[in-house]
């Protein structure tokens, strides 16, 4: 099968341009730039005229529920909406049940998404105080790395005794990602709260209790033990502009460790990712949106918000991932203490900062490197994230000025609802092509295409 995408604007590797794209089976195999298309035979012609063309987005970071939670979402519902959005490769975290902490259930996982996942998938394994052993049977080339939740989190997989983080960090030889928020200063600020307010405190507090505090103190931990044991550390969601002081200096150090006066995500030793809700909403608002928008760790302040954004272009933000975790309405219901923390935004994580590129937070180049290109980098992703002849053709088409509005009816994740229902949106995927295959045209997914499994150098 051949196809040839053309007449759009391709968008790739810092550059933007008019050019063709010939897939052949699943497989780039010519990219031609230029308005003249290429004069290949063809099975398709893909006509992209008046839309950008970009690599699949890469989300480094979801929480898709299977197994254990699946009334909230599973695999098949949150991968729809995954291809959705454009995004055709996912990396899901490990608390789920059962918990992703031993070999047969990274195994039992690998086998559900080949059965029900529309786009491309891999595993997060899961540390916890006393499964370091499992580390040397790891899969490094089918796995992105080990996830360890450095503070209190849903899912029960604190690792909270020093010993034992002393052993992950010197023993993991793949990337650690790690949240960070201690767990003590949020259990005070909890009692506090409520001794003020009552036993379920309004959302409104909630970054009072998962404090700027709570996070830079995990965080100077995380950083602290990564540059004791020479770890590659990823640390998830940041979301104050304290935090990143710590990652300006840490990332200038192994820059000059590496001999490079710039930051480079493949030298750097650490590294950071924003979500596209920490750079899009703050706590403001709370008054509207509720405990839509409560996650972990918290919606903080605009002026977080604006720091986060400066550190999309300087070079301290990695990546963009989403932390895409999806509950029952019924399950957010309350306040700081009762209310389910999450929310889903895989499905509009893309156009969502297509937004942050018309408002000129960053630029449509910029957002390819630290959706598509970055992540692929970091993680050492084989042969997707960019848009090179013998890549695999994960490809998104997307149309600016093409105004729409989010309703129940567009969702596709299991949990039917979005912090973003009722927004309008001016770009539309339009198409998303995985692994050369059109899983998403023009508000269809294919549901009988089921993805690969990401390989890693």
């Amino acid at each position: 099968m051949r196809a040839v995408i053309q007449g759009g604007r391709i968008v790739n590797e810092g550059k933007i341009f008019d050019g063709s794209i010939v897939v052949e089976d699943t497989k780039i195999s010519k990219i031609v730039e230029g308005e003249t298309s290429p004069e290949d035979i063809v099975d398709e012609v893909i006509d992209a005229s008046g839309c950008f063309v970009l690599p699949g987005i890469i989300d480094d970071h979801v929480h898709f529920r299977e197994p254990g939670l699946t009334e909230k979402a599973d695999i098949d519902s949150e991968s729809r909406a995954a291809a959705a959005g454009g995004v055709t490769s996912f990396f899901d975290m490990p608390n789920t049940v059962p918990q992703t902490t031993t070999l047969k259930a990274l195994d039992e996982k690998f086998a559900l998404a080949a059965q029900k996942s529309h786009v491309n998938y891999s595993f997060f394994f899961g540390a916890t105080n006393d499964n370091v052993a499992c580390f040397d049977q790891l899969d490094q080339h089918r796995i992105p790395g080990i996830k360890l939740f450095m503070g209190s989190s849903t899912g029960n997989m604190l690792v909270d005794r020093r010993e034992s983080l002393e052993r992950i960090f010197s023993s993991a030889r793949l990337p650690i990602m790690a949240h960070c928020e201690d767990t003590d200063i949020i259990n005070r600020n909890m009692a506090e709260a409520k001794r003020k307010y009552g036993d379920d405190p309004e959302v409104t507090h909630h970054p009072e209790i998962r404090s700027e505090e709570a996070c830079y103190e995990s965080t100077r931990l995380a950083v602290e033990l990564a540059q004791k044991h020479q770890a590659r550390l990823h640390i998830a969601h940041l979301t104050t502009a304290r935090e990143l002081e710590l990652i300006d200096k840490c990332s200038m150090f192994f820059a000059e460790q590496s001999g490079r006066a710039e930051r480079n995500v493949q030298c750097s030793m650490i590294t950071a990712e924003a979500t596209v809700s920490h750079l899009y909403f703050s706590d403001s608002d709370y008054a509207t949106l509720g405990t839509r928008i409560k996650c972990n760790p918290a919606i903080k302040t605009a002026q977080d918000r604006a720091a986060l954004r400066q550190a999309l272009n300087d070079g301290r933000i990695a990546v963009i991932g989403t932390d895409h975790a999806p509950h029952l309405l019924s399950q957010k219901e309350g306040g700081c203490a009762l209310a389910a923390s999450g929310m889903p935004m895989i499905q509009f994580s893309l156009v969502t900062m297509l937004e942050l590129v018309d408002e000129g937070v960053l630029s449509l180049e910029r957002l390819v490197e630290l959706m598509c290109h970055n992540p692929a980098r970091l993680f050492e992703v084989r042969n997707r994230g960019f848009l090179r002849e013998g890549y695999q053709a994960d490809i998104v088409l997307v149309r600016p000025e093409a105004v729409w509005k989010v309703t129940k009816d567009v969702i596709q994740s299991k949990c039917g609802w979005s912090p973003m229902e009722g927004h309008t949106f001016n770009w539309r995927v339009e198409r998303t092509l995985c692994n050369g295959h059109s899983v998403y045209v023009d508000g269809t997914v294919d549901k009988d295409y089921i993805g690969q499994p990401i390989e890693f150098r």
